[in-house]
């Protein structure tokens, strides 16, 4: 099966707001460049590449997370990062319930990422 449909399994899911806040994540994460490839990772973890990884993410008991592999070197003047920071290199946003996703600020973090 090839990856795409992997993840749409796996967005299909996840009944409650976290598999809708995944599938807006991955619809705005791939609409930042048409480049953009999804893999299938680490057991069943999304991951989205151009030229190098970009992010993964992974919905979580009460939280999706997004993992930018490079995300300390990103500018993030909309402060998206929340999650992450005990490393040198990545860095993280952690969607909860309720949560919207700045679909503009992510595209740009997703672009500087590339």
């Amino acid at each position: 099966m090839n990856p795409s449909k992997q993840i749409d399994e796996l967005i299909a899911e996840i009944p409650d707001w976290r598999g809708k806040t995944f599938a807006t994540v991955r619809k705005t994460i791939l609409a930042a460049d048409p480049e953009i490839v999804e893999e299938f990772k680490w057991m069943g973890s999304p991951l989205w590449s151009r030229d190098g990884m970009i992010a993964v993410a992974n919905a979580f008991k009460g939280k999706v997370n997004v993992t930018f592999a490079y995300g300390a070197k990103l500018p993030d003047p909309d402060k998206l990062f929340n999650s992450g920071y005990g490393g040198n290199t990545r860095r993280a946003i952690d969607f909860f319930e309720g949560d919207k996703v700045n679909e503009r600020a992510l595209k740009a973090l997703v672009r500087a990422a590339i």
